[in-house]
């Protein structure tokens, strides 16, 4: 039914998290990043009208999630029969409540929530991403007990981990999958293959054996 409509991709420079695997470390170069009023977006995706789905990530959106949700608000006030959905793709530990009205956006438009659970430890979070993960989980199980159940035809609520060799094991996969299923085992999630980058280039490409096992 969407044949030949087109995602927007919004990549915004920085981060609240600054992790040493960073698979897009060139939203640290702030000043190299285009500056976009929201009258600007908005009047750019309403005249792009293939556009059915505007998708947020970077760096993180957390830290400008305030123009995100203005814009989304806009956007789909002024959509009429227009396909848009509104996603977020995001590291989880932004404000609570700023994080609701993205659910509230996201269910509202048919949209997606993804969210990069990059650990279970907040130790481990503290030594690979600089700061404690324990909001994201807060974050994850609001938006799954508050939301996730009210659209079963296309999740809301996904989430991705990141396999980095000798940090994030089997083990720690094992805890995220459990505090998932625990909120419901109904919702997707994935795990990525790790490629060097960043300040961890020494690292080897994820092997085979750590995906299966």
């Amino acid at each position: 039914a969407e044949f030949g409509w087109c995602n927007l991709a919004v990549f915004f420079y920085g981060c609240n998290f600054d992790c040493l695997f960073c698979q897009n470390a060139s939203h640290k170069e702030v000043s190299q990043g285009d500056r976009i009023s929201s009258e600007d977006f908005v009047s750019f995706v309403e005249e792009e009208n293939r556009i059915s789905c505007v998708c947020f990530f970077g760096g993180s959106p957390e830290p400008q999630l305030p123009f995100a949700l203005e814009v989304s608000r806009r956007l789909l006030d002024a959509k009429e029969d227009r396909i848009l959905r509104i996603c977020f793709e995001w590291n989880g530990c932004g404000n609570p409540e700023l994080v609701r009205r993205a659910a509230e956006v996201a269910l509202a438009s048919g949209g997606n929530i993804k969210f990069d659970l990059k650990c279970f430890d907040p130790t481990l979070s503290r030594a690979l991403s600089g700061v404690s993960n324990e909001r994201a989980y807060e974050n994850f199980r609001m938006v799954a007990e508050e939301f996730y159940g009210q659209r079963t035809e296309l999740p809301l609520l996904t989430a991705a981990t990141l396999l980095v060799p000798g940090y994030v094991d089997s083990e720690e996969v094992d805890k995220i999958a459990r505090f998932i299923a625990g909120l419901d085992d109904e919702i997707p999630y994935s795990l990525l293959v790790f490629y060097p980058h960043f300040r961890m280039r020494d690292l080897p490409i994820t092997p085979v054996k750590q995906v299966v096992d």
